[in-house]
């Protein structure tokens, strides 16, 4: 009973989280990570978990999460022939978009994540999912720069950038990797397919880097390890893989341009009031 007690409330909200979660990113077609951190941070928040380690915890677990995810994702892609292993890990390694995507993310976690506060960190995720926001609102799903994904010294500017970016926010990178293929020619499908490979590549050593970089740090969440937050991770996997097909069932009944302005609209407003908080408090 004190066990429940104690850490009831915790595992009902990350559960209720977990649904959510699992349900958008079933609905919206995304890797979840633009759903789970605002859905991890205000349950930290509400659980009153000290404010300067809530959004590096809610950052940590989304990647945790990812990998389940992604290595889902990936499998049932490649049984379709949806993913270009050449992107991933071609003949001469350092040529992959894979391996420079880790790397940044794992870069990302270990030495960059710690020196930024939790305001700053909250400002950063608020700023990057207004812009995937707009993306989703205004892009355009047909527009192409080029005919191929660049190779040359793209794969090491371009992938550590994404890696950066995306395991600092706690996201897949699917928000940002599926519009730069697409523009560069790629087939939608096999961009999405791919991304979940990238996706993979990110939340792996982010993961790790997350619990490295917090494993001394005071004041985080009961049972985490780091800064990724055990039950976080196992529970919200949990309600994440049970909800995703419920997701992905409605999505097959309603048009998706519509879905993704609607999903771009909620994500605009979730990332003006994270940087609301992160400005006033």
């Amino acid at each position: 009973m004190e066990l429940l007690s104690a850490y009831g409330p915790m595992l009902a909200a990350l559960l209720a989280a977990g649904a959510l979660a699992g349900f958008g990113a079933g609905l919206f077609g995304i890797g979840g990570g633009a759903v789970m951190v605002p859905a991890l941070y205000y349950t930290f928040i509400f659980l009153g978990y000290d404010p300067s380690t809530v959004t590096h915890m809610a950052v940590a677990t989304s990647s945790a999460v990812i990998i389940v995810n992604a290595l889902r994702a990936v499998r049932s892609h490649h049984r379709l022939g949806n993913v270009d292993w050449n992107l991933l890990w071609p003949q001469n390694p350092l040529n992959s978009y894979g391996l420079w995507i880790g790397l940044g993310a794992f870069i990302a976690s270990l030495v960059i994540a710690p020196q930024l506060s939790g305001r700053s960190l909250t400002t950063l995720f608020a700023g990057l999912a207004g812009l995937i926001a707009l993306q989703f609102i205004f892009g355009r799903p047909n527009w192409a720069l080029r005919q191929s994904v660049p190779g040359g010294a793209a794969p090491f500017f371009a992938g550590s950038s994404v890696g950066v970016l995306s395991a600092l926010i706690g996201i897949g990178g699917g928000s940002l990797t599926v519009p730069l293929m697409s523009i560069c020619g790629m087939k939608i499908q096999r961009a999405i397919g791919t991304a979940s490979g990238f996706g993979f590549a990110i939340a792996l050593p982010a993961s790790f880097g997350y619990v490295i970089s917090g494993w001394s740090v005071p004041l985080r969440a009961p049972l985490s390890l780091g800064y990724v937050n055990m039950p976080g991770f196992v529970f919200m996997s949990l309600a994440a893989f049970l909800f995703i097909p419920l997701g992905a069932k409605l999505a097959s009944r309603l048009p998706q341009t519509r879905l993704k302005r609607i999903f771009g609209i909620c994500l605009l407003l979730v990332a003006v009031n994270m940087a609301r908080k992160a400005v006033w408090g």
